[in-house]
C-alpha cells in the first residue's frame, strides 16, 4: 500500500479553501475512484489525468487508486484540482519524491495532451497560499494574474512534464510569466466634456469625497450617462487592498484576467431588464452579481424606474452593509459589494416635466404612478438627489464662456477630503454611524436647531436625518473646515431633490 498527499485549493466565493488531494494504492482491480463530495467536472478528472499521464510519458498504476478530497464536507468543483491529483499519483507510484512536492501548493486543469490550461479564481488562490507560506505551482497562463500579489513565491508551468522535471531534477520554471506587461486602458470620459450642469458637477464631487449615493433626475439629453460615466476619474485612486478585493471578485468569475483593468475602479451599467440574481448574484454554484463586481466602483442604474421593483428593493441590505449573503442548499456565500450608486431617470412617463417646451402631457396620477416604482427605504438610502435640467443652447455651441475643471483637478480635492475622513475618523463619510457621526460633525446649538427643523418639515425619516448629516460633513471636509456649519447643512438639503414636493 503506498499513500502520497498533496495541497491544492478550492473554490467558495472568494475564499480558496485549503484542499488535501490524497492518493492511496491497494490491491485490487485497476481503475481510479474519486471521493470527498466532488461535483461532476471533478469526477471525470480521473480521465482527463489519465490522458494527461500516457501523453507524457508516465505509468498508470496497474493497482487499485483511491483519491480523497480532504476535508470530505467541502463541495469541489471545477476542474482545477487535476494537476495535484496526477502529481498526487506520481507521487504514490514512487515516479516523483513526495518530500519535494510536499512544499508547494498546487492548481491547474490537465489536457488530453498533459498541457496545463487556465483556471478562474488564481488570485484567491494566490493570496491563501502566500499567507500559509507556501510556493504555489499554477498554470502559465495564469501567471500574471498571480503576478499581482506582493510577496507570493510561484511557478508557471506550460505542461505536466514541466511540473515533474521541476520536482524531480528541481530544473527551474519561470517564477515572471513572459507575457506580464501591462496593457493601457482607454480612459474614463473627462469632466471638462461637460458642458454647464456646474450643479451636477459639484454633486458629483460631493459624493465622490464622500463616498455617497447620487441620484440625478432630468429630461432626456441633459447629460445624466455623461455625467455618471465622469465619476471614475474623479474618485480616488485605488491602494494595493483595493485593487486585490476587485480583482479577486473578476477572478471567480472568470478565467480571463485582464491586466489592463487593476488599480482601475470598476465602472458597472447594468440594462434595465437585469434580474435580481444579475444584479446581486446567485446560481446553483453563486457567482458575484453586478453590485459585487462594483466593489470599490460605481454602479450605474440608467432609467432607474424602468427596473423591475423587486430587483430594486433587493439593493436596500448591501447598500447599508457592504456585503451580500446568498444562501443555497448547498452552501452559504458572502460577497463583498461596498459600491457606489449612481442612478438617473426621467421626471414623468414622456421625461419632459418641467421643461421649458412644455410639451409634457402627463397626469399627475401618472407621473406619481411612475415615481412610486421607487420605494422610499430606497430613496432614504440616496444621499444626494439633484436635478439635471437642459442646458441653453448658448453654452452647447460655446457662444457663452465659462471655465470647466478637469477630472484631475477634481479629483486631487476629493483625494485631499478623502484623506481628511481616514485621518479624523478611519472612514469614508458615507460609513459613519451613531455616536461617532455626532462625534466627528459636532454641531452647535444653532446648527441642530436648523437641520431638526429641516427635516421636520420635510417630514424625512431618521435615515435621512443621518445622511443629510454625512453629507455636511463632506461639504465640510472639501471646504477644509474643522466643524460642520449652517451653509454646510443648507447645501447638503439643496441635494434632496426628491423630498422637496413638486410645485
Amino acid at each position: 500500500m503506498s499513500l502520497s498527499a498533496v495541497t491544492s485549493r478550492a473554490l467558495s466565493g472568494i475564499d480558496a479553501p485549503e484542499v488535501v488531494v490524497e492518493v492511496l494504492l491497494s490491491n485490487g482491480l485497476p481503475g481510479i475512484s474519486i471521493i470527498g463530495l466532488a461535483e461532476a467536472a471533478v469526477r471525470e478528472a480521473k480521465d482527463r489525468v489519465r490522458g494527461a499521464l500516457i501523453s507524457s510519458g508516465f505509468k498508470i498504476p496497474q493497482r487499485r487508486v483511491t483519491i480523497n478530497l480532504a476535508p470530505a464536507d467541502l463541495p469541489k468543483s471545477g476542474a482545477r484540482l487535476d494537476l495535484p491529483i496526477a502529481l498526487g499519483i506520481l507521487a504514490a507510484s514512487g515516479q516523483i519524491p513526495l518530500e519535494r512536492l510536499q512544499l508547494f501548493e498546487v492548481i491547474g486543469e490537465l489536457a488530453l495532451d498533459g498541457s496545463i490550461r487556465k483556471i478562474r479564481g488564481v488570485l484567491p488562490s494566490s493570496l491563501q497560499a502566500r499567507d500559509a507560506n507556501r510556493a504555489l505551482i499554477l498554470p502559465a497562463e495564469n501567471g500574471v494574474e498571480a503576478s499581482h500579489v506582493s510577496g507570493l513565491e510561484f511557478y508557471c508551468a506550460e505542461n505536466l512534464r514541466e511540473v515533474v522535471s521541476f520536482i524531480v531534477d528541481e530544473e527551474p520554471l519561470p517564477s515572471t510569466p513572459a507575457d506580464s506587461v501591462e496593457g493601457v486602458r482607454q480612459p474614463a470620459p473627462d469632466m471638462s466634456q461637460v458642458r454647464g450642469q456646474q450643479t451636477a458637477r459639484r454633486a458629483l464631487e460631493v459624493a465622490a469625497a464622500g463616498g455617497h449615493n447620487l441620484l440625478m433626475v432630468g429630461p432626456p439629453g441633459t447629460g445624466k450617462t455623461l455625467l455618471a460615466s465622469t465619476m471614475p476619474g474623479i474618485l480616488p485612486k485605488m491602494d494595493e487592498q483595493e485593487a486585490l478585493e476587485s480583482a479577486t471578485i473578476y477572478s471567480i468569475n472568470t478565467p480571463h484576467f485582464d491586466p489592463s483593468h487593476w488599480g482601475i475602479r470598476p465602472f458597472r451599467n447594468p440594462h434595465h431588464t437585469a434580474s435580481a440574481v444579475a444584479l446581486v448574484g446567485g446560481g446553483g454554484r453563486p457567482r458575484p452579481g453586478e453590485i459585487s463586481l462594483s466593489h470599490h466602483g460605481v454602479l450605474f442604474l440608467d432609467e432607474l424606474p424602468e427596473f423591475s421593483r423587486n430587483v430594486l428593493e433587493v439593493l436596500r441590505e448591501p447598500m447599508e452593509s457592504g456585503s451580500i449573503t446568498i444562501s443555497r442548499a448547498a452552501a452559504q456565500v458572502e460577497f463583498p459589494a461596498r459600491f457606489q450608486l449612481i442612478a438617473a431617470m426621467n421626471p414623468c412617463p414622456c421625461g419632459y416635466l418641467g421643461d421649458r417646451s412644455g410639451r409634457c402631457h402627463c397626469t399627475p396620477d401618472q407621473i406619481q404612478r411612475y415615481r412610486g416604482k421607487i420605494s422610499g427605504p430606497l430613496l432614504d438610502r440616496i444621499d444626494l438627489q439633484i436635478e439635471v435640467a437642459r442646458i441653453p443652447s448658448a453654452i452647447l455651441t460655446g457662444e457663452r464662456e465659462f471655465s470647466v475643471e478637469d477630472s484631475e483637478i477634481v479629483r486631487l480635492r476629493v483625494e485631499q477630503s478623502r484623506e481628511r475622513q481616514l485621518g479624523r475618523q478611519g472612514i469614508s463619510n458615507n460609513q459613519l454611524q451613531g455616536d461617532q457621526l455626532k462625534e466627528v460633525c459636532g454641531l452647535g446649538t444653532e446648527e441642530q436647531q436648523f437641520l431638526v427643523d429641516a427635516i421636520d418639515s420635510l417630514g424625512l425619516s431618521a435615515r435621512a436625518y443621518h445622511r443629510v448629516l454625512r453629507v455636511a460633513r463632506t461639504i465640510a471636509d472639501l471646504a477644509k473646515d474643522e466643524w460642520v456649519g449652517m451653509n454646510h447643512i443648507a447645501e447638503a438639503f439643496l441635494f434632496r431633490k426628491m423630498d422637496r414636493p413638486e410645485p
